[in-house]
């Protein structure tokens, strides 16, 4: 039997856009309001606004879980208004359909996949386990190195995660409290050896080893030139000396406190100290760029020792 009233009050309630995609959403099923305002793109105020509207009319039913609110259909309809959702439903117009692609990206998310917004982005986003510590880890599984110097190595936090591929590791460092504190993270390793040593005198004999590593070192030494010239010395034929440093930078304000005795050093200017200790120059390119400012810059260049003199 029609009723004039309740016709023209679905009228009223059916005759915005933005609330017949929220009828057709929670026809499938009950939703919050921040998951409506993803999938749909509204606001939250005006999504917010809606839902008391088809609420006070009948047309939804909510429920608090803590301090979110979820939403559903109403269980029963008017006619018309369910005619109406139901075309909404079945329908093949774009944006409805959009609402239904998004719909089914939000439940895969939920079954663990990784937002589709994260494609080209990921290194910016956080997802449970994904760190660039684990993916340090993976990386270093694959290795097979020879008997490798690490110049500098702290109290032993980097080489943490390459040592398992080494033959023999050995990493220097001048502070005799960092050496400490290496030798117990990197005990668990037979094949490391940790030692006070000045990079300007190594205590090596000339072509010890395989690869010679400089990962954040250099820019604090006091002779940069004759530390370079030192890690080629004890270099093998064919070995690699690998280079991570601040690119060439002004912000001395801020290094200067962290013991920092060099404001960085260009991709042309390692190339060039490389050059100079006799090594041949693989590559030297900024390899990444901080997101915060000052937005340091990381050089790294990779160098190989000549076959023959």
């Amino acid at each position: 039997m029609f009723d004039l009233t309740t016709a023209v009050g679905t009228l009223n309630l059916l005759g915005d856009e933005s609330r017949i995609r929220l009828c057709a959403l929670l026809h499938q099923r009950e939703l919050s309001v921040s998951e409506l305002v993803r999938v749909t793109g509204i606001s939250q105020s005006r999504v917010s606004t809606h839902l008391a509207r088809l609420r006070e009319g009948g047309f939804v039913r909510d429920r608090r879980a803590g301090q979110s609110a979820f939403y559903a259909l109403a269980s029963t309809l008017p006619k018309a208004a369910q005619a109406v959702i139901d075309d909404a439903v079945g329908s093949s117009d774009a944006t409805l359909e959009g609402d239904k692609k998004r719909l089914a990206q939000l439940d895969r998310e939920r079954a663990g996949a990784l937002p589709e917004s994260f494609a080209g982005e990921m290194e910016r986003h956080y997802s449970p386990g994904r760190t660039w510590q684990s993916l340090a880890v993976g990386l270093g599984a694959l290795l097979q190195l020879g008997d490798v110097l690490d110049v500098g190595s702290g109290d032993g936090a980097a080489a943490s995660y390459f040592a398992g591929g080494c033959r023999s590791l050995t990493c220097i460092d001048t502070s005799p409290q960092m050496i400490a504190a290496a030798k117990d993270r990197l005990a668990e390793h037979a094949n490391v050896r940790s030692e006070v040593a000045d990079v300007h005198e190594l205590p090596f004999r000339a072509e010890s080893f395989d690869a010679v590593l400089l990962f954040h070192t250099l820019t604090y030494v006091e002779r940069p030139a004759r530390a370079v010239a030192e890690c080629a010395r004890v270099l093998r034929r064919a070995g690699r000396l690998v280079v991570l440093s601040l690119d060439e930078h002004e912000q001395t304000k801020i290094t200067s406190p962290f013991g920092e005795r060099h404001p960085g050093f260009s991709p042309r200017a390692l190339r060039k100290l490389l050059e100079k200790s006799g090594l041949e120059p693989l590559s030297s390119t900024i390899a990444s760029r901080e997101t915060k400012k000052p937005h340091f810059g990381v050089v790294l260049a990779v160098a190989r020792k000549p076959e023959s003199p």
